[in-house]
């Protein structure tokens, strides 16, 4: 499954448009208005609740984002809709509500984030209720993971909707991963199994061999996270596309 031209025009919000000090916490309805206000794409994470929602959230704990203590996990999505992201005004929102607010109008990325712990099987749930939630959805959306099994399983979930996978350097102090694990995820190993058209990789590791392979093969290269106009300048030279934060990439159509 291809992905929609429009995934290469417009640079990807990271965590949608935020900036706390304007009110706009990462991953909430603020950013997403605010990035779909200024026409850029929109990449969000999503993680569990405890009676299995897809909430629009980066981490697996609450501290950093919120004032509650504990993790996301142990919390339902109707607790989580009455915390407050740090900075803003609202709840943590869940994906059906992040989707109704886009509805259509900028490419929709979803990351959804490792749920086993070492990215292996364990695995089901958050993919289930990320797929009940873009099943149907009338606009430009794709799903990525760092896990392949997520990938693989949103392919048998949604095989419609397109694919990737996130991809990194993989290096040992910078990841709560096995080595084994590390050095097998390095060389992207999963791309044609799990039916990748995309990959997202590490900014600063684009170099790679294998990304060059796969983008002669015609996979469609986007990159984490852009952080300057320099760094832009220089992974475009590669990338097909930017998830940035922290500055307004430069819209290309």
């Amino acid at each position: 499954m291809s992905l929609p031209h429009a995934f290469y025009d417009r640079p990807l919000a990271h965590r949608a448009l935020h900036d706390v000090r304007d009110g706009r916490p990462e991953n909430s309805r603020a950013a997403v208005r605010a990035a779909i206000a200024a026409g850029y794409g929109i990449e969000i994470d999503v993680q569990l609740s405890a009676d299995g929602a897809a909430m629009v959230f980066h981490d697996y704990s609450l501290d950093r984002l919120t004032g509650a203590k504990g993790t996301i996990r142990s919390c339902r999505a109707d607790e989580l809709a009455q915390i407050h992201l740090t900075g803003g005004e609202e709840g943590v929102p869940t994906l059906p509500e992040v989707l109704d607010l886009v509805a259509g109008r900028v490419p929709l990325v979803i990351e959804i984030k490792d749920q086993d712990g070492d990215m292996g099987p364990a695995i089901g749930p958050l993919e289930e209720a990320t797929a009940a939630a873009v099943r149907g959805y009338e606009g430009d959306v794709a799903v990525m993971s760092f896990n392949p099994h997520a990938v693989a399983r949103m392919a048998e979930l949604v095989p419609d909707v397109p694919r990737g996978l996130v991809t990194s350097a993989y290096r040992y102090d910078e990841w709560p991963l096995s080595k084994t694990t590390c050095d097998r995820l390095r060389g992207i190993p999963d791309y044609d199994r799990v039916g990748a058209s995309f990959i997202s990789h590490e900014v600063d590791d684009l170099t790679r061999a294998r990304v060059s392979e796969l983008k002669a093969l015609g996979a469609m290269i986007c990159c984490w996270t852009v952080r300057t106009v320099e760094e832009e300048k220089i992974a475009r030279q590669i990338a097909d596309n930017i998830t940035f934060e922290g500055y307004r990439a430069a819209l290309t159509a």
